[in-house]
């Protein structure tokens, strides 16, 4: 789990761990989660939901961002339903942008929220990136420079 503010290097950080974990053979994914949510949601609508799921793919880690966009109620049960398929058999990897205490906004229900979080903080690791964005700062540097 990755925590921060935007602009703290969540994105940057996933990517790596992915690579680290194609160096070492393992299959990786990468997505957003309002992409995999689309995709579980127009899966169930082909009723191809368990041939399509990141779920029936033990091998496959999901990176996604949450926290920007609020989940309609069938995909934020969707990924819920992922979420509690993979729990200890495959790894999962999130970045928000928001605390844990906000994403009741993001699933739209509140206890859905927390057993989301409850499932993805078991046995995690959560690092916090801070709030101080580089970009931000890249480009308050480069003024700085042009100024002088």
């Amino acid at each position: 789990m990755l925590l921060g503010d935007s602009g703290t290097g969540k994105s940057h950080l996933l990517i790596a761990l992915g690579v680290a974990a194609c160096h070492q053979g393992r299959s990786v994914r990468y997505t957003t989660a309002a992409a995999l949510v689309n995709e579980l949601v127009e899966a169930a609508d082909d009723r191809a939901l368990a041939k399509t799921s990141p779920a029936t793919a033990a091998s496959i880690c999901s990176a996604s961002t949450l926290g920007y966009l609020h989940l309609d109620p069938r995909g934020a049960e969707l990924l819920f339903q992922v979420l509690t398929e993979r729990e200890e058999r495959a790894s999962v990897a999130v970045a928000s942008n928001a605390p844990f205490s906000e994403w009741g906004s993001t699933f739209t229900d509140p206890r859905l929220a927390a057993a989301v979080v409850d499932r993805l903080t078991f046995n995690a690791h959560i690092l916090e990136t801070g709030t101080d964005s580089y970009r931000l700062r890249s480009t308050r540097a480069k003024k700085g420079t042009a100024t002088t």
